[in-house]
C-alpha cells in the first residue's frame, strides 16, 4: 500500500518500525501536506462570511494553491521513500567485475542525486506554503489565526527537515556542479523562510494575549 493511502495509525506504526523508510524526508512532506490542509481550512472559514468579504478573493487563491500543494506534498511522501529504496538497491548491486563496479558507481551516483532532488522539491514547496500560510494568517478569519499559524510552523518544519535530507546526501555525490547548486538553493531558501517566519510569528503573537 502506498504511504498516502495508509491510515494515520498504520503510517505511524510503519514509521516507528525498525525499517529505515519511511523516514524524515517523508515526514517532512507530510508536515507540508498538513500545513497546506490547514491553510485551505482557514480559507474555507473565511469565504462566505460577509464581514470578511474583502478577503474572499485572496482566500480563494489561498484555497487553490493550498490544495495543489497538499497534493504535491502527498506525492513527495511516497517519492522520498522510493528514492531511499533506490539508493539501497544501488548499494546492493554486484561489484565483482570492473564493468559491474562501473555500473554500480553510476547507479549510486544517480540514486544519491534523486535522494537530494526529492527533499529539495519538498523544501521548495515548503517555501511556497509559508507564503500561502502568511496570507491565511493576515487575511483569514481571525478566529482561525492559530490554525493558520500552525500552517506556518508546519511549513517551517517541513522545510528544515527537507533541507537536512538534501545536505546529508550531497557529500556522497561526485558531481561538483550539482552539489554546489543544490547547496546554494538550500541555503537561500532557508534564509528566506526564516525571515518570513520571524515576521509572521511576530504578527501572530502580537494578536494573542
Amino acid at each position: 500500500m502506498k504511504l498516502d493511502q495508509m491510515s494515520i495509525r498504520d503510517f505511524v506504526q510503519e514509521l516507528s518500525s525498525a525499517n529505515a523508510a519511511p523516514g524524515g524526508g517523508s515526514v517532512a512532506a507530510l508536515c507540508g501536506a498538513l500545513g497546506a490542509a490547514l491553510s485551505a481550512m482557514v480559507s474555507g472559514l473565511t469565504m462566505g462570511r460577509e464581514e470578511l468579504k474583502d478577503a474572499w478573493e485572496i482566500m480563494e487563491e489561498v484555497k487553490q494553491s493550498a490544495d495543489d500543494l497538499a497534493a504535491c506534498f502527498l506525492t513527495l511522501v511516497q517519492e522520498d521513500t522510493d528514492a531511499y529504496l533506490q539508493v539501497m538497491a544501488a548499494l546492493r548491486l554486484p561489484k565483482e567485475t570492473q564493468e559491474q563496479k562501473a555500473s554500480r558507481k553510476t547507479a549510486i551516483e544517480e540514486s544519491m542525486k534523486r535522494s537530494s532532488r526529492i527533499p529539495l522539491e519538498t523544501l521548495r514547496a515548503s517555501g511556497k506554503l509559508i507564503r500561502i500560510a502568511q496570507q491565511a494568517v493576515e487575511r483569514g478569519n481571525p478566529v482561525a489565526i492559530t490554525d493558520a499559524g500552525g500552517a506556518v510552523q508546519l511549513a517551517r518544519t517541513a522545510g528544515a527537515i527537507a533541507a537536512y535530507n538534501v545536505r546529508i546526501n550531497l557529500p556522497c555525490i561526485k558531481d561538483e556542479t550539482f552539489v554546489s547548486e543544490h547547496k546554494k538553493e538550500v541555503d537561500e531558501t532557508l534564509k528566506q523562510m526564516e525571515a518570513l517566519f520571524a515576521e509572521v510569528d511576530g504578527y501572530i503573537n502580537a494578536q494573542l494575549i
